[in-house]
């Protein structure tokens, strides 16, 4: 049987949230990254 005390229920959505905030933050970066990538080429373009 899991722990069911308040503590507990606290700490593990605090881990949970913090785990998604990390894969948020990869997204970000990734996302991040492919945009300067075409602004890059779109830079280039102009030239």
């Amino acid at each position: 049987m899991g722990d069911r005390s308040p503590k507990s229920v606290q700490k593990k959505a605090g881990q949970k949230q913090s785990k998604t905030d990390g894969v948020n933050q990869k997204k970000q970066a990734l996302i991040n990254a492919q945009q300067a990538t075409k602004a890059k080429i779109a830079a280039n373009k102009k030239k």
